[in-house]
């Protein structure tokens, strides 16, 4: 079951929902609008490779915007810090942004319980379009769970993406292979 306006609302009371800044004009009925944060990050590599680090170069959204071209992949970042401690949280772009021909995830819309971070944006274009820091890119949604957790995200060992971050967090997938970083 999704939750509604004000169910969000009562478990950011309770605690269990947390979204860093809150604006209660982002509230929709069922959702909370997230927003572009600052930064954006390309892969260093034309090829990437699942088993090894791949670099990525992080940049600063200028004021007059950026403009993103089809054929690459750029990582965003929200604005928001969120965590959630008693729902699974799914991100889905917004229509207005869909519009536009941006898709603000490949495949990672799901959290996980207990996720406590800002949310890595994996955008793609159909056509060039100018993104701006601040601008509406997305929605969280918030499913309600049926049964206990062993393993909140939070506190899982095997955790990759743990680290609180402003900046978009590239892929770690390496991690899974026992891969060590290179420098």
């Amino acid at each position: 079951m999704i939750l509604t306006d004000t169910q969000i609302l009562e478990q950011i009371e309770l605690g269990n929902i947390l979204i860093e800044p809150f604006d209660p004009e982002c509230l929709g009925t069922n959702s909370y609008d997230v927003h572009l944060g600052k930064y954006l990050a390309v892969y260093q590599d034309e090829v990437l490779d699942a088993r090894r680090h791949n670099p990525v170069d992080t940049f600063e959204i200028p004021d007059d915007g950026y403009v993103l071209y089809p054929n690459k992949l750029y990582l965003g970042v929200t604005k928001e810090y969120t965590e959630t401690l008693a729902h699974v949280p799914f991100l889905e772009g917004k229509s207005s942004v869909g519009r536009l021909g941006i898709d603000i995830h490949a495949t990672a819309g799901k959290g996980d319980v207990g996720f406590c971070n800002t949310w890595t944006l994996e955008i793609s274009v159909v056509q060039p379009v100018r993104v701006y820091a601040g601008m509406p890119i997305g929605q969280l949604i918030y499913f309600t769970i049926d049964g206990s957790i062993k393993n909140y995200y939070n506190i899982k060992q095997s955790a990759k993406y743990n680290q609180p971050t402003m900046k978009p967090v590239e892929s770690m997938l390496y991690k899974n292979f026992g891969e060590k970083v290179e420098k």
